[in-house]
């Protein structure tokens, strides 16, 4: 017995050192080709793979070090899960089939730094680099002193201690951020930036906190959850107050919701109302069989026309859901964020299809991500 408990001491010291966790061999089955996934995290580390055709758990991944925020994303041949972790101060890449550590990347840049990501993360096209900017502090004898942010630029084969390739000077604020297919980088902060990731140079793609909308107020933004959609596109939630006119009456404006939306195949941009602002949404996303359709949640789920701003239908639910997402054929949506169950409804009538709970904790304010192996 004695023997056992050494030799298994020894295995978790060296998965410690090693920077794996010493559980990486329950790795579950291997994910099949042509098959659709979610991926969901949430306490206390895990990494969770639904199998969309059955919505039933698929496998488990236990995930190095701590929980927090979850923020994920997939590469894009469908293989590897890159997560934004550590209490928002690693990035990790969990090989899907193996549930191995095969990336992992610290923020912080010195012993004296600490160092966090507000949820940014994203990929190059081509999945050879992972981006996120770190907002750092250095950590002296009686004081700290806080320093500019940095995109830090990583290379996605640069192991269990990867360093970054290149690093820039950002906006402060900087959350969510996408990558375009021509490669450039899309960052939210108060603008919409687009940065060359070669150079660091960035410019405003699209006016959020600036725009210069006639009767409108500066708008609301509130998004946290950097989503990979079948659409292609990047996009986010605003709330704005619309003026009858130059008085900017308060009393007598109309209070709208409406989204961001840029297109990373083309960067076309898009500043769209499609809602009277009744109630609050985390998330929302456009169907992919029918793009004029909007589809929001937090306390219900909600189906917007987008074209006639006008509400279609609602969803009851039980308990408050952070995160949409829709299968590939749109014909299905599933709620994630806050506790450990996903809901499914049918994306037609919006009736329950059903819940798939996840082993372990909350999700919290994690990110799903839907895609094809």
């Amino acid at each position: 017995m004695k023997l056992h408990t050494i030799s298994g001491l020894a295995a978790a010291i060296a998965g410690v050192v090693l920077g794996l966790p010493a559980h990486a061999a329950d790795s579950g089955p291997a994910l099949k080709p042509g098959h659709e996934y979610l991926i969901a995290t949430n306490y206390p580390n895990n990494l969770h793979v639904v199998d969309l055709a059955s919505d039933k758990l698929y496998k488990t991944c236990t995930m190095p070090d701590a929980y927090g925020p979850g923020t994920t994303q997939i590469g894009p041949d469908g293989k590897t899960a890159y997560v934004l972790n550590n209490h928002y101060g690693d990035l990790y890449g969990i090989d899907l089939d193996s549930c191995k550590t095969v990336f992992h990347a610290r923020l912080a840049q010195a012993p004296t730094e600490k160092a966090k990501a507000l949820f940014s993360i994203a990929l190059s096209p081509d999945g050879k680099e992972i981006y996120s900017v770190a907002n750092p502090t250095e950590l002296k004898t009686d004081h700290y002193v806080v320093k500019a942010p940095r995109l830090q630029v990583y290379a996605t084969d640069g192991g269990l201690d990867a360093k970054p390739v290149r690093s820039f000077e950002v906006p402060r604020q900087i959350s969510i951020m996408q990558a375009g297919a021509d490669g450039s980088l899309y960052m939210a902060g108060a603008d919409v930036y687009k940065l060359d990731v070669q150079t660091g140079k960035y410019e405003v793609a699209l006016a959020s906190r600036n725009w210069q909308r006639p009767l409108y107020s500066p708008p609301d933004v509130l998004y946290a959850w950097p989503q990979q959609t079948h659409l292609g596109d990047f996009s986010m939630l605003y709330t704005a107050a619309k003026f009858k006119d130059d008085q900017q009456d308060l009393a007598t404006a109309d209070f709208v919701y409406g989204y961001f939306s840029i297109d990373l195949k083309t960067g076309k941009t898009t500043v769209q109302d499609f809602a009277p602002l009744t109630e609050i949404y985390f998330t929302g996303m456009r169907s992919p069989k029918d793009p004029n359709l909007m589809f929001g949640v937090l306390n219900r789920l909600a189906k917007y026309d987008i074209k006639e701003q006008k509400l279609l239908k609602t969803a009851k639910l039980d308990h408050s859901y952070y995160c949409i997402a829709f299968n590939k054929a749109g014909s299905k949506v599933y709620l994630g964020g806050t506790y450990n169950d996903l809901a499914v409804f049918d994306a037609d009538s919006l009736a329950p299809l059903g819940k798939i709970e996840l082993p372990g904790g909350d999700m919290a304010i994690a990110t799903t991500q839907v895609f094809t192996r």
